[in-house]
């Protein structure tokens, strides 16, 4: 497993409050849509990252974790795994303390390194249906 129980409920209780939501648009019909907004019933402050930088939920968008003008704590990650990897670096580098990559996410060569160099990360799950159950 990608993400013991341990660490589910400290990257979802005790690190920061703001989610940067990578692949997240005004598409409804996107996972990615549902999840922001249960983050937000939870208390979260999600960031939507996405190439078109809508805002959603909210929440004024940006195109890339780089152009995050203030820190995020967590990076919820909604591509595709080919791109995840090259996602989680770009976590790492802009200091976030957890990456979380999404149902059917898996990149084992990422999480390696982003465990290497002290970063939290769960992969293969999703927070919405793990916040609910703490």
């Amino acid at each position: 497993m990608y993400g013991d129980q341990a660490t589910i409920r400290r990257i979802l209780t005790e690190l920061g409050d703001t989610w940067a939501v990578v692949g997240l648009s005004n598409n409804r019909d996107r996972a990615a849509y549902g999840v922001g907004e249960v983050l937000q019933r939870y208390g979260k402050r999600v960031v939507p990252v996405h190439p078109k930088a809508e805002t959603v939920h909210g929440e004024p968008g940006y195109p890339s974790l780089e152009a995050i003008p203030f820190k995020v704590d967590v990076v919820d990650v909604f591509v595709n795994s080919a791109l995840a990897g090259r996602v989680a670096d770009d976590a790492v580098a802009a200091g976030a303390e957890a990456v979380w990559f999404q149902l059917d996410v898996v990149d084992e060569a990422a999480f390696a390194r982003t465990r290497a160099a002290g970063v939290e990360m769960v992969m293969d799950r999703c927070p919405a249906i793990e916040i609910p159950a703490l």
